[in-house]
């Protein structure tokens, strides 16, 4: 797992497949984890978090921007060591808690070579259900970041959610966006289970005031970002 800094108070922590982000807010010395990266994660980011200077408990709040294991697959083994809180939507909430499966993307043709490549990476077995998850929905405010709110994103997942610190002009995204390998170029979501509202999503997200903008997968934009968003926005819908 690589660690980056991205601002003094937010790391990016970047996995085989996935990543996940660190938000420290130094007034109070709390820290919250956004998405926890693939199963077998959650001790290399308590590891992780002592480098930097930090107790793993430390970490208040794990929220989690979508089901799929490459974002929820550390949440239980981290909360367990940290006795953070876990949010996550009320419509993915089940899935995590393991109480109903979740429904597999609707692929289109050129995404399945893709993500047999990315599934390749990804430890066997699914993720572990944390102990309890709390559910959060459109338009909550959760205490971090000067007031983080909760922005619903479906399509990707029907439950996914993106995170907007307006006090920071930071945004999590999830994975509603992308930006490729290589070029960095901003991009709507793909293994999708509903394009259109992926879409729909992604132009939600571009019309906020946001100087950094945090992927699920991809490297960051950390300027103009609301500028690199409304151009994917207005863009091709997809790479081919």
């Amino acid at each position: 797992m690589d660690v980056v800094e991205l601002l003094p108070r937010l790391h990016l922590l970047r996995f085989p497949v996935g990543q996940a982000y660190l938000w420290h807010d130094p007034d109070t010395g709390d820290c919250t984890l956004v998405d926890t990266g693939p199963p077998g994660s959650g001790r290399p980011i308590a590891d992780a978090l002592t480098a930097l200077g930090r107790s793993p408990s430390a970490v208040r709040r794990i929220v989690l921007t979508h089901f799929h294991e490459d974002h929820v697959g550390g949440a239980a083994e981290f909360a367990a060591l940290s006795g953070a809180e876990v949010l996550a939507h009320r419509l993915d909430a089940p899935v995590i808690r393991g109480e109903l499966p979740g429904p597999p993307p609707v692929f289109e043709d050129w995404e399945l070579p893709v993500h047999a490549a990315a599934a390749a990476l990804l430890p066997a077995g699914g993720p572990a259900a944390p102990a309890e998850v709390a559910e959060v929905s459109d338009g909550d405010v959760l205490d971090f970041g000067g007031g983080a709110r909760v922005v619903h994103v479906p399509g990707h997942t029907h439950g996914s959610i993106a995170l907007h610190l307006p006090a920071h002009g930071v945004l999590f995204t999830g994975d509603a966006v992308a930006a490729a390998p290589g070029t960095g170029a901003v991009l709507p979501g793909v293994f999708n289970l509903d394009r259109d509202r992926t879409l729909a999503s992604l132009r939600r997200l571009a019309g906020l005031d946001s100087e950094v903008a945090c992927f699920g997968h991809g490297d960051p934009v950390t300027s103009h970002a609301s500028r690199a968003l409304r151009a994917c926005a207005d863009g091709p819908e997809s790479p081919r």
